[in-house]
């Protein structure tokens, strides 16, 4: 697998995610401290994504563990 796919499989969680929480892309980025383009990129697997960024998702999602 190549960091393409692996960038397309991880936005497409992030999406389902958010969609399961019953988010739209404007608040989980608010939430994350992002912006919506930004995280459209994100989610379509446009653009690679930080460790930061992604703790903050996760975060935002509730997805974080202490």
């Amino acid at each position: 697998m190549d960091n393409t796919e692996r960038r397309q499989r991880l936005g497409k969680a992030i999406a389902e995610a958010r969609l399961e929480t019953d988010l739209s892309q404007r608040d989980l980025a608010i939430a994350a401290g992002t912006n919506q383009s930004y995280l459209w990129e994100i989610e379509t697997g446009r653009v690679s994504v930080g460790l930061d960024r992604l703790c903050g998702i996760a975060n935002a999602l509730g997805h974080a563990r202490p």
